[in-house]
């Protein structure tokens, strides 16, 4: 695969327009990259994206986006269920990839994805935008630096209130639906930033009318002593803090740990507070442009195993609590 040039804009290709694809689209203008391509099962859908963030091309099927010989690299925003196909012809199209969380429905799904980039020459990764913040890059530093001690705690919460429809995407299984994979996700990626793979996990929860998980706790567990406490849920909404809890102090990521605005350390010494803004898609999208320039087949901030390993972790929580969905057949 060819190395992108620094003379050049990165040319992106959207599959989807709905929200979250509007927010990336809105970030593009960070670093020197650009929409050119936009597809969506509407055509005038599609069109409207397009102009309404400056594309050139846009179109009423995928596969004329993946094709397009100028489209550098292929976004995928369209919902669970669809990722693994898409990915999987954008690939085989020889596309670099950037891939909404969860990258696919399980972890064997993502295994098949992954490996076949690899296989491909083309970069790969899922968008869990979190990991490229500059405060969480900064909440990693300080714990490695020792500033809070040894970690010996996570506490995270990402949940939201929506109305029980069976129709809303939330609660379809033909759609994906379920806490874990919309909003579970951040949580089990905050706590392995500053723990890793857990020894053991506990789950605790509740399903939907359709069978969707609607809440889930989970608790993980290390053999060395820490514990990692998350929860996400469609039930109500929560204050959505993060806590990282350590033998001399703590790290609170405020106010909503996706994309937070300060951290608060608190240690001996007292408190004190690093400041930043809410960065929203910024820093993801010059992650990708970074690892694109250089050659990178993966992101060191979103390796491939973690997002393998946090869906065999999802996996397993669904399997206790009895959620399967009919894609995975």
């Amino acid at each position: 695969m060819y190395q992108i040039t620094a003379d050049r804009p990165i040319r992106w290709g959207f599959l989807g327009t709905g929200g979250i694809a509007a927010s990336m689209a809105a970030d593009l203008h960070h670093g020197n990259n650009m929409l050119y391509a936009v597809a969506a099962r509407d055509a005038d859908r599609a069109a409207a994206f397009a102009a309404r963030f400056d594309a050139s091309h846009s179109h009423g099927d995928y596969r004329s986006v993946v094709e397009d010989p100028d489209v550098d690299i292929v976004y995928i925003a369209t919902t669970h269920p669809f990722h693994r196909d898409q990915a999987l012809m954008a690939i085989d199209a020889g596309k670099h990839v950037l891939i909404e969380k969860p990258l696919t429905l399980n972890a064997a799904h993502a295994r098949e994805v992954l490996t076949a980039a690899r296989d491909k020459g083309v970069f790969a990764m899922e968008a869990v935008w979190m990991r490229a913040n500059p405060l969480i890059l900064k909440a990693q530093e300080l714990v490695a630096q020792g500033v809070i001690g040894d970690v010996v705690a996570v506490h995270a919460d990402f949940s939201i209130e929506v109305q029980f429809d069976p129709a809303h995407r939330l609660f379809d299984l033909d759609n994906g639906g379920g806490a874990l994979l919309d909003l579970g996700v951040y949580p089990m990626h905050f706590a392995w930033l500053f723990l890793g793979r857990p020894d053991t996990q506990q789950v605790l929860g509740t399903l939907s009318p359709t069978g969707s998980d609607a809440t889930v706790a989970l608790q993980w567990g290390y053999d060395s002593g820490p514990t990692a406490q998350l929860r996400c849920a469609t039930t109500a909404s929560t204050p959505g803090r993060a806590t990282i809890a350590g033998t001399a102090g703590s790290i609170s990521v405020e106010p909503w740990f996706l994309n937070p605005r300060r951290l608060v350390v608190t240690t001996s010494e007292g408190e004190s507070r690093v400041d930043g803004d809410e960065t929203a898609y910024g820093p993801q999208i010059e992650e990708v442009e970074r690892c694109l320039r250089a050659g990178l087949l993966e992101s060191p901030r979103v390796p491939h195993a973690d997002t393998i390993a946090i869906l065999e972790l999802i996996d397993q929580a669904r399997a206790d609590l009895g959620v399967r969905y009919p894609g995975e057949a």
